[in-house]
């Protein structure tokens, strides 16, 4: 008996002792999880979680899914396709041809958001909680220096309302949470349930922020893809600007408004922040911080291209999202869009600027005009050169849009589309450098681009056109394997001179507004400044139109301004005559086609005509309807919190 209490007895000890040792086992932090304490008073970790905020900036062009390229993870920039979505260019591609064949845009679609295949709303509460829960833990940490953690916390700060900033352009007014909300997992969640703030509110919540971010982000414009206090004015002048357009124009679509204020702005707010605009944008001038960019002012048409490729000491960029080559980020802009003619891979030529943006470039007298293609007789005017057609028009056009006969990496793209004869017949192919005969039993020649254009022929120049902003010059940007560093500018100064006589002009002072509208105009290279009476609406949506071209401002310009129902609203009209109109139809993509002439023995022959075309694809004319002013709020949402009342007109 005493042995088995003996021995029940040391088991006990044994499994006393064991007990002990496994808890201080279990005690042990764990090695790949790191703790608060650690993370919150380490001014390093910090940063590491502040840099992941910053990569989940929001941008229009997101689409993790539009990649042709298996397992290719995509951002940015690198959605192309979206910038097919208007009126400003072409998508040739197979798989983007639907661009051009709907009629009606789905209530989603100013979500701009895709997941799993489709559009959906953005609406990114959790990124909301993870900036909020940032900001507390920062602001409680206790071994950062003031200065550090003033910092970090002003730039999540920023992020937070960025995130308000994207998402109230997109469905208006949305619940407005500034701190972490935690659910117990007991009681009833409805006090987690918040209604959606007014849309006025949530721009005064983005403007006031970035009031206070700028006390404590760094003044200098050294830093492009951090916080500045450039950035934050920056930001606070786009803002204000588009509150006081949608205040003004709004009233115009009263339609378009919800009774409790979620959906549309009062009239009598506009003036206010006009003003608010203007003040933002004309303090970021007086910095003296930022200039446009005219480091080529021998040539205008390089100075522009340079502007969005150029990252070293670039005085015009404000805030940009970088990429750097060998690191992982890398961008395929070049890749996807490159002249076939001179591609570095079996890939290029998918955006296609639209005849409807390239004639929209004005000539250097200031004067609105179609491209001249055909004489008062009905003939075809004859050039010497595909480019001759282009000349003394803005040397912005040549460097935002690969013109027919132009050139990119040093080498003339091959643009044209066939032969055109006497009897005005066409001799074409199906292909790139398509071979065939000019007479029976006659040699074989090349009688279509490189380049193309070949209608229903992705890849090929359908437009007549390629895009040319932000294309990356150097060797091995066209390559799947290497690919592009060249950044995506998300604020640039020349946007705050044209938000600055936005506001101006709204405001009545004209005169101010031509002052700053002619700064950007002079870069550009018109010598004949505007005078305060030439300065219209019409002028201040064109210059935006021109200056700011495949930017991502079209979409929101256009909404804003309660345009877009009237732009794209469904009818099959012919390309505009009047591109300097605001209210200029304009529902689908049209092209220009150069030819050469075959008609030996004249004195035309192997000159170049033009044809204006309507690509295959083209099938439908865009309607933006009334309800696509703002996305739909998924029934998901609304579920879940019965406070969120619906988007009208839907």
């Amino acid at each position: 008996m005493k042995k088995s209490l003996l021995y029940i007895g040391l088991c006990a000890l044994i499994l006393s002792t064991a007990c002990n040792r496994d808890k201080e086992f279990l005690d042990v932090p764990p090695s790949d999880i790191l703790q608060n304490d650690q993370l919150w008073n380490d001014e390093g970790l910090i940063l590491s979680v502040l840099a992941d905020l910053y990569d989940r900036y929001p941008d229009r062009q997101t689409d993790v899914n539009n990649s042709p390229i298996p397992s290719m993870v995509v951002q940015t920039i690198d959605n192309w396709g979206e910038f097919a979505r208007f009126d400003e260019a072409f998508a040739s591609e197979n798989g983007q041809y639907w661009r051009h064949s709907f009629v009606e845009y789905p209530y989603v679609f100013p979500g701009m958001i895709v997941k799993g295949g489709a559009e959906v709303t953005y609406w990114d509460y959790a990124y909301i909680r993870e900036l909020n829960i940032f900001i507390e833990k920062c602001a409680a940490s206790t071994k950062l220096k003031q200065e550090v953690k003033d910092r970090f916390v002003a730039e999540a700060r920023y992020l937070r309302a960025v995130v308000y900033f994207e998402e109230v352009k997109r469905v208006g007014g949305v619940p407005l949470i500034l701190k972490a909300m935690e659910y117990d997992y007991k009681s009833d969640p409805s006090y987690l349930q918040s209604p959606r703030a007014k849309e006025s509110e949530i721009y005064d919540f983005v403007i006031s922020e970035m009031d206070t971010v700028k006390k404590y982000v760094p003044a200098s414009p050294v830093s492009k893809t951090r916080v500045t206090v450039g950035l934050a004015l920056a930001t606070k002048t786009r803002a204000a600007l588009y509150a006081g357009s949608i205040a003004k124009h709004g009233a115009e679509t009263p339609q378009v408004t919800l009774p409790g204020g979620e959906v549309g702005i009062p009239a009598s707010k506009a003036a206010a922040y006009y003003t608010t605009a203007l003040q933002a944008a004309q303090e970021l001038i007086a910095t003296g911080s930022y200039s446009l960019y005219k480091k080529n002012t021998d040539n205008l048409t390089q100075n522009f291209i340079s502007l969005f490729i150029d990252k070293g000491s670039n005085p015009e960029v404000i805030f940009a999202k970088d990429y750097k080559l060998q690191s992982g980020r890398v961008q395929p802009w070049t890749l996807w869009s490159q002249p076939r003619s001179n591609a570095e891979e079996q890939q290029g030529g998918r955006l296609n600027p639209s005849l409807n943006l390239v004639q929209s470039f004005e000539l250097l007298d200031n004067t609105f005009a179609p491209l001249p293609t055909n004489a008062a007789g009905g003939d075809y005017i004859y050039y010497n050169d595909p480019l001759d057609l282009f000349a003394n028009r803005d040397p912005r056009l040549a460097a935002t849009v690969i013109l027919p006969g132009s050139e990119f990496k040093d080498k003339k793209v091959d643009i044209w589309a066939g032969y055109i004869k006497k009897d005005g017949s066409i001799v074409t192919g199906d292909n790139f450098g398509a071979k065939g005969k000019l007479e029976p039993g006659g040699a074989d020649v090349q009688v279509v681009g490189f380049d193309g254009p070949v209608n229903n022929l992705e890849f090929s120049a359908q437009s007549g056109f390629i895009i040319r902003k932000y294309m990356d010059p150097t060797v091995g940007s066209g390559r799947i394997g290497t690919q592009s560093e060249v950044w995506w500018i998300r604020y640039r100064y020349a946007e705050v001179l044209l938000n600055a006589a936005e506001a101006a002009f709204e405001l009545g002072q004209a005169g101010v507004a031509a002052g700053y509208i002619n700064q950007v105009r002079e870069r550009a290279g018109f010598t004949i400044p505007l005078t305060a009476a030439q300065i219209t609406f019409d002028r201040i949506v064109h210059e935006r139109k021109v200056e700011l071209a495949f930017e991502g401002h079209e979409f929101w310009d256009m909404k804003r301004w309660r345009l877009a129902h009237k732009i794209w609203n469904g009818a099959k009209v012919p390309l505009t005559t009047t591109p300097g109109s605001a209210t200029a139809v304009s529902t689908r993509v049209f092209g220009l086609w150069p030819y050469k002439v075959y008609n030996p023995g004249s004195p035309n022959n192997g000159k170049y005509v033009y044809k204006q075309v309507l690509p295959g694809a083209v099938t439908s004319a865009h309607l933006f309807r009334l309800g696509n002013y703002y996305a739909f709020i998924d029934e998901g949402i609304r579920s879940n919190n019965p406070k969120i009342v619906k988007n009208p007109n839907q």
